[in-house]
């Protein structure tokens, strides 16, 4: 249960429960489907342009340009991905150091 961040008829952006970061959300698209990024095809290229510039939108609202911000979204489970639906992570608010 989290209060969205934003939410529109395709996406809807929430705050992690278990932040790595002390700014995480979450950017979840409304399609049903779509399990990871590998599931992707040519035809969902507009929807998840959409979704990354959506994503962009909400660090620049959280404050999170100026000391910069991180973008992730991880396929199967060596990559962590712990739940099977696509998402894009935002984390920010402090130096973001390790993978990437």
């Amino acid at each position: 249960p989290s209060a969205p961040v934003h939410e529109d008829d395709e996406f809807v952006a929430i705050r992690d429960i278990a932040p790595a970061a002390p700014t995480h959300i979450l950017v979840l698209p409304r399609q049903e489907g779509v399990t990871g990024p590998s599931d992707l095809t040519g035809d969902d290229a507009p929807w998840v342009g959409r979704m990354v510039v959506l994503a962009t939108q909400i660090a620049h609202a959280q404050g999170l340009v100026d000391g910069g911000y991180r973008l992730i979204m991880n396929c199967g489970a060596d990559a962590g991905q712990t739940v099977p639906h696509l998402h894009l992570h935002i984390l920010g608010g402090r130096a973001l150091h390790g993978l990437g």
